[in-house]
């Protein structure tokens, strides 16, 4: 039988905001594009993500009267990525970080909202900044995907409020004071009556906000430039032709179809958090792969990196941190299914501390997830399994919430009776529901609160970094993040390691290109995303720094093909008349 083809000129694979930017570039610049997806929703790791990016130097600070010191962001960056800081890969970034927000401001549906003070996770590191690097993802109205919001890929249900995506910042904080503020009562009826409505008009909510917005907004973007995305459309295997990556053999509607790709191919497949041999080599407290519990789609199983590597691309091993870590807990959900809980900003709230397994604190709980899960990784040494007991007592449980317990007037008797979340009504009491020495806790508790009824941690210093505070609640005085734990019952939820993204991935260089081990470009083929090594060195320096550089270096995938051999003028020509048809 004859080999079918399909001809453009780039093919993308994946649709995470990596891949939907890359293709959305090139596409705009003038190229044949197709985007190819595995799954039967679009949308990626994006989808269920919090659809901050971090980017420094952007138009949307300079509107907020940010005007960082020349060379700040590079100094910062130097700084945290350490032993691995490329910069030739981190000022390509810093360079068109700032380009590709103006080119998808001004040229597609794709928007953005910066508050005015958002830190860095080391705010108080050379170069850091309190603010103006980190944007969020403005809120879509999903009624503009038409008849493709029903293969957008849902958020996280642990993320959600009666399957509802909260937005980060102020409207969280007006779901945590409803019962405390008329104001913020009137926000939560008015917001949850129209998911209601939607939902019954449409079988599910229309304000689509955090990544599923990105995933959206990108998504509206690549159909207003008629890009053909196939769905359910796993690639077998790269082609390549005198050494050059050509394209691609993909499975699409029961035929393997052979898509060739004139400028080149785009790898975009979200990195392999469930890759469990991957795992096992490179995640330390993983030893048979299944000691990570990572809230990423499932289907991220490191397809791309094996891609790269059969036509001769290099994934580093050695990069510090091989994922983007995030203390994470285990819940089952309403039809019996599991779930994976991640733990960003209740760890810094006031009455909340985190014990190890002999019940003695260990770190400053309100660092970012990142920070926090090195330390607790560095706790654990020698030890066969790796966690921490998140504790709280019953007036913060109510107030604030715990992993996936609810507030106040939200029952929380179903996570009693799945043991997901651990009640005593003593701290005796609790120490023995989760196995930790009782007078060791007790007295891990009582050293903090001695301190902790003034607003002071001398242990751990929570509440002291500029990212602790805005995490915190501002409304407790004298410290944001420190309270004590004294009115019985106790609550405990048992943490373990997971992530939101892998960094350890393909080398490529300044222009995406894929390397192979000698450092030399694999012609043809490019990688972004979660699929390249992070540009980050395997640090965590603030709010979207995985989303940031994804949409950057998408920008740079999309004009680099578009520029390549001069073709350019030729393309747009052939482009517009395609339109115009």
């Amino acid at each position: 039988m004859q080999q079918e083809h399909h001809q453009c000129d780039v093919l993308v694979v994946g649709t995470g905001a990596s891949g939907m930017s890359a293709a959305v570039t090139a596409a705009a610049q003038g190229l044949r594009v197709l985007v190819v997806e595995k799954q039967p929703q679009f949308g990626g790791t994006t989808a269920r993500s919090g659809g901050w990016l971090w980017i420094p130097g952007t138009r949307l600070a300079t509107e907020q009267g940010i005007h960082e010191p020349p060379g700040a962001a590079r100094t910062y960056l130097e700084h945290e990525t350490t032993t691995h800081f490329d910069p030739q890969r981190v000022d390509a970034f810093l360079e068109n970080g700032p380009k590709a927000i103006d080119f998808f401001t001004s040229k597609t549906c794709v928007q953005f909202d910066m508050p005015p003070v958002f830190p860095d996770y080391h705010a108080e590191a050379p170069g850091g900044q309190q603010g103006g690097r980190s944007m969020v993802t403005r809120p879509f109205d999903g009624r503009e995907l038409g008849e493709r919001i029903r293969h957008l890929a849902p958020p996280l249900p642990e993320l959600t409020v009666f399957g509802m995506m909260l937005g980060s910042g102020k409207e969280i904080w007006h779901f945590m004071r409803a019962f405390r503020s008329i104001e913020s009562f009137a926000y939560v009826v008015q917001r949850l009556g129209k998911h209601l409505l939607d939902v019954i008009r449409h079988g599910r909510g229309m304000n689509l906000t955090n990544g599923n917005a990105l995933a959206g907004r990108l998504a509206r973007a690549a159909m207003d430039l008629n890009i053909p995305v196939w769905l359910s459309a796993p690639v077998c295997e790269l082609v390549q032709k005198e050494g050059r990556v050509t394209g691609a053999i993909v499975e699409h509607e029961g035929r393997r179809i052979q898509v060739d790709a004139a400028r080149g191919v785009v790898l975009a497949c979200g990195g392999f958090p469930y890759d469990l041999e991957r795992r096992k080599q490179l995640f330390a407290h993983a030893p048979t792969g299944r000691e990570h519990f990572s809230p990423s789609p499932q289907t991220n199983t490191g397809d791309g990196l094996r891609l790269a590597e059969s036509v001769g691309g290099w994934v580093d091993p050695t990069i510090p941190n091989a994922a983007a870590w995030v203390p994470t807990s285990v819940t089952i959900r309403k039809d019996g299914s599991t779930g994976v809980m991640p733990h960003f900003i209740d760890r810094a709230k006031p009455g909340v501390i985190a014990v190890n397994r002999h019940g003695l604190r260990f770190t400053n709980e309100g660092n970012s997830y990142h920070d926090f899960v090195q330390a607790l990784v560095a706790d654990s040494k020698g030890e066969s399994d790796v966690f921490a007991w998140l504790l709280c007592d019953h007036r913060t449980l109510r107030r604030y919430g715990l992993g996936c317990v609810p507030s106040f007037p939200m029952p929380i008797a179903r996570h009693l009776r799945t043991g997901y979340l651990k009640r005593g009504e003593s701290l005796e009491a609790l120490a023995a529901k989760i196995g930790v020495d009782a007078q060791a806790l007790r007295t891990t508790v009582e050293t903090f609160n001695a301190q902790a009824r003034d607003g002071k941690d001398p242990a751990f210093g929570k509440g002291s970094m500029a990212y602790n505070r805005y995490q915190g609640d501002a409304e407790n005085q004298p410290n944001p993040c420190v309270g004590p734990l004294e009115q019985g019952p106790f609550y405990a939820i048992r943490m373990v390691v997971g992530d939101i993204g892998t960094f350890a991935g393909l080398a490529t260089d300044a222009q995406t290109r894929v390397l192979d081990r000698q450092g030399n470009p694999v012609p043809g083929l490019h990688a972004v995303g979660n699929d390249a090594a992070s540009v980050m060195g395997g640090n965590y320096p603030g709010a979207g720094i995985t989303l940031g550089p994804a949409l950057t270096f998408g920008y740079v995938a999309g004009m680099t093909l578009a520029q390549a051999e001069g073709a350019k003028a030729e393309a747009v020509q052939e482009r517009e008349a395609e339109l115009a048809v």
